[in-house]
């Protein structure tokens, strides 16, 4: 019996063995070819996304341009207002040493 089994397990060992090895090479190309699936939708992806890229530059020119102008607008309002108060200081600093 004993020889029997030091027969017999290093048989099914093997065979066990030889069966994992060819499941985990299957399971190896499956995900091969599932990566390169994967691959192909991100590089598609990739070109839509780069055909917004002149739109996004333009709007991004745009918003540029919009916010100089309303910079340069409040920064001239607001010396305007700077000089009206600087005047009514000097004046009332006039009336103040007469």
């Amino acid at each position: 019996m004993v020889e029997f089994l030091n027969i017999f397990l290093p048989i099914i060992l093997y065979i066990v063995g030889i069966i994992l090895l060819i499941v985990l090479i299957i399971l190896g190309i499956k995900c091969i070819y599932l990566l390169n699936k994967v691959d192909r939708v991100v590089d598609n992806i990739e070109e839509k996304v780069n055909t917004f890229n002149g739109a996004i530059s333009i709007i991004n020119k745009v918003s540029d341009g919009i916010a100089s102008i309303g910079d340069s607008v409040l920064f001239g309002i607001s010396s305007a207002v700077s000089k009206i108060f600087n005047r009514r200081r000097t004046k009332e600093e006039r009336d103040f040493y007469e």
